[in-house]
């Protein structure tokens, strides 16, 4: 039998059996179907912890002397495999899921241990770019393995810069690009000066990290603003760090733990329930304590732009133990939408949070215009490719478009919006965040929408369709 989440007037959520599931590779998809029974949506909801600063409480607890206990910790398959490849080198870690807890022993800068057998990354990019960075500066050879998913993505934007400090470290050579597996053989750094062709806040950590272990100071500039997380921990935590407008420097530093940290909510996740919200007949929605960074605020900004009620609440909430991540209660109402130009400076603030603009913006008033977006292309799967192919199925009017930029060709976005979505059937493309945002999408449409595949969400947000089904159930309003 299939197992139905209903309510008569509410959204519905169904499910099918684990025996329906399809196989793909060695993972099972588990299929859903999502109908629109236009409901009330009120209620709390309290996102789980932010993936970048749970990923960064590891890296840098487990160089760090002491103990690093953090609160709110998210457990997801990422952040999984970067806590299974520290305990590979001999860091003690404990963790509670089930109150979202951490207690991490850390070992210093050079106590870290040779793993018997490769790190397994499975498919977490983050873990792969920013643990090669510290590898790097060990006494010691790694080999760094992942999933099938994970080695589709290039990993030359990090060998590049790395090897200009000494590394030595090398991937499956295609052509120019390298991908996973990497091979890293540890020996001692030296600093550089090095400019970020494109703004990644994973290579810069990367060369931050690697910058601990290097003679000298280490430069990185930026040309535009990635998320910051890294210097703030960083510094926290006693590094050597220098932060000036677009220019990071760091140098050899012994890091020790701060005391207890809460990790905020993550603003990736809780943008996929503001969008809900404003999308949502008479909708008033409370999100608990969501980290307000300024490099993460981009999706606020531009919902505000286009006419989105988002209302900041106690912004004074305390966060890392010296207030280091500002975190805040947000109020959201149903709102009136209006296109709106994204210009490429305000992405790096916003790229993983493109996707679900992009649902919201396909129900706007006139053109959004998206520019600086060919990143996309380069997540868990070309998110260009995967959110149109699936809202234009559902009615969007959404297109791909180039202009020339001095002598390069540019990628942007175009989306008109559209007066309503239709059901349809979509795919997640094996990415969490796309279907997150298919979900959202098919919430908003008339009639069923069927997604092939819900499992991959695990990867940022295990609890995502339950607290969705919670919010939309009027028995279980989350309180």
């Amino acid at each position: 039998e299939f197992l139905y989440i209903r309510r008569d007037q509410f959204s519905q959520i169904t499910y099918f059996q684990p025996t329906a599931s399809i196989s793909y590779g060695f993972i099972e998809m588990q299929p859903a179907i999502i109908k629109n029974s236009f409901s009330f949506l009120k209620g709390t909801v309290f996102p789980p912890g932010d993936k970048s600063i749970s990923h960064r409480v590891v890296f840098i607890g487990s160089i760090a002397k002491g103990m690093t206990r953090a609160n709110n910790f998210l457990f997801s398959q990422d952040s999984m495999a970067t806590i299974a490849a520290f305990r590979k080198m001999g860091v003690k870690i404990t963790t509670d899921k089930k109150n979202r807890k951490i207690t991490i022993r850390g070992q210093g800068l050079s106590g870290l241990s040779v793993s018997k057998s490769p790190l397994d990354i499975v498919e977490s990019g983050t873990t792969m770019r920013i643990l090669s960075g510290i590898l790097s500066g060990q006494r010691f050879s790694s080999r760094l393995i992942a999933d099938y998913a994970l080695t589709k993505r290039p990993m030359r934007r990090i060998i590049a810069p790395l090897r200009l400090m000494g590394a030595d470290i090398s991937g499956r050579k295609i052509k120019r690009e390298h991908y996973p597996p990497l091979s890293i053989n540890g020996k001692g750094l030296r600093s550089i000066e090095y400019t970020l062709p494109v703004p990644s806040a994973q290579v810069k950590s990367a060369i931050l990290f690697a910058g601990l272990y290097a003679n000298g100071r280490t430069v990185v500039r930026e040309k535009i603003k990635s998320r910051d997380h890294t210097e703030r921990m960083l510094k926290l935590f006693g590094a050597d760090i220098n932060v000036s407008g677009l220019k990071i420097s760091i140098k050899k530093s012994h890091l020790k733990s701060p005391g207890p940290i809460n990790v905020p909510s993550d603003i990736s996740s809780a943008a996929f329930f503001v969008a809900l919200a404003v999308l949502s007949p008479r909708a008033d929605l409370t999100i608990k304590s969501v980290g307000l960074n300024p490099t993460r605020m981009g999706i606020i900004n531009v919902l505000k732009r286009m006419g989105a009620d988002i209302r900041i609440l106690n912004r004074n909430i305390r966060n890392l133990a010296s207030k280091k991540e500002p975190a805040t209660d947000i109020r959201i109402k149903n709102s009136k939408l209006a296109g709106v130009y994204v210009s490429a400076s305000e992405v790096p603030s916003m790229i993983d949070e493109l996707p679900i603009l992009m649902v919201a913006a396909s129900l706007a008033d006139g053109k959004t215009t998206i520019e600086g977006v060919s990143e996309l292309r380069f997540k868990e799967t070309d998110r260009i490719n995967s959110m149109l192919t699936n809202l234009n199925k559902m009615g969007a009017k959404i297109s791909i478009k180039t202009k020339k930029i001095g002598k390069k060709r540019k990628e942007y976005i175009e989306i008109i919006g559209v007066d309503r979505l239709h059901g349809a059937k979509v795919k997640s493309f094996g990415d969490h965040r796309t279907a997150m945002s298919m979900i959202v999408a098919g919430l908003l449409a008339e009639g069923e929408t069927s997604l092939d595949d819900v499992s991959c969400i695990d990867k940022s947000f295990p609890d995502f369709v339950k607290i969705v089904r919670n919010l939309l159930s009027r028995r279980s309003i989350i309180t």
